[in-house]
């Protein structure tokens, strides 16, 4: 097991706390993926991202050195007064995009910074989460991809966004009723789709919805769906059948979960292969479903 993964099933069993600084340097540094992740040649503002939030998800990757300055290009380049926007301009501040660069902030110990609650404050006030409310988000960029908040809002910005949200409700100390109230309510639009399922056919919502992968990209995925009804406890819905049986099919004859896709862009580093069982996913999976039995 690469010691970037015992870090983070550490932190997902909440012994992280009971490490010294000085092991947790260790488990970095002698780490084959951090080596990945870190020797990144940067082609465009995306790859940033990608390699943020791929690094973000390895627990106190924030002392290294390579991610500090990381953030620092983030904030500079792509960080706004209004939120996070994947080019840089207010104009093109997307729900999927700002959802996803404001959990790995969260992840890196950063939930309180000026960048953070921007991102937060956009996800409070703009942020839709049924077919009733309409945004007040003045700016025409939310549009470009597939009219992310038209009459029917986009799933996958929801689905980031609660994504995020949990994770921001883990990190802070601090507890925030309206947080906790657009989780509820974007947990609740969630499940009556069964999850990943259109109203209409129960079909997939979207390509790779039931696809699993690691770390997360634009798409929604399986992985964020289990990390969501993991997060809020709602494996005894009802409405998470149909989620389980996917899960229970993916699992293989070992009792593990394969990666099913690897997204593919400069900055983007897979966290496992697709040829064996997965590593980072199987030993997620196993800890977020607990005493559940499929």
């Amino acid at each position: 097991m690469d010691t970037a993964s015992k870090l983070r099933l550490l932190k997902e069993k909440n012994l992280l706390k009971d490490q010294t600084h000085i092991e947790v340097m260790h488990l970095l540094t002698d780490s084959k993926l951090i080596e990945k992740l870190t020797s990144i040649e940067h082609k465009n503002l995306l790859s940033y991202i990608w390699n943020l939030i791929g690094i973000a998800e390895i627990p106190n990757s924030i002392y290294l050195e390579y991610t500090q300055n990381l953030l620092l290009f983030i904030n500079k380049n792509l960080s706004t007064d209004k939120g996070f926007s994947y080019t840089g301009s207010i104009n093109d501040i997307v729900p999927c995009y700002n959802a996803m660069i404001f959990e790995a902030y969260c992840r890196l110990g950063l939930h309180q910074s000026t960048e953070a609650q921007n991102a937060l404050y956009w996800i409070k006030n703009y942020q839709v989460f049924d077919r009733v409310t309409k945004t007040t988000w003045p700016y025409s960029g939310i549009c470009k991809h597939g009219g992310c908040m038209n009459n029917v809002p986009c799933y996958i910005g929801i689905g980031k966004t609660i994504r995020a949200l949990i994770t921001y409700r883990e990190f802070s100390p601090v507890p925030d009723k309206e947080v906790k109230h657009l989780i509820h309510i974007g947990l609740e639009y969630m499940l009556q789709h069964n999850m990943f399922q259109r109203l209409s056919n129960r079909q997939p919502i979207s390509a790779h919805i039931t696809d699993i992968m690691f770390p997360q990209s634009y798409m929604l995925s399986f992985t964020d769906l289990v990390y969501i009804v993991s997060k809020t406890n709602s494996f005894n819905r009802p409405e998470v059948s149909p989620l389980l049986e996917v899960l229970r099919k993916k699992q293989t004859s070992s009792g593990g979960w394969k990666t099913d896709y690897n997204y593919s862009y400069n900055g983007y580093t897979p966290f496992d292969n697709r040829r064996k069982d997965s590593e980072w996913i199987t030993a997620l999976f196993s800890n977020w479903l607990g005493s559940i039995v499929l």
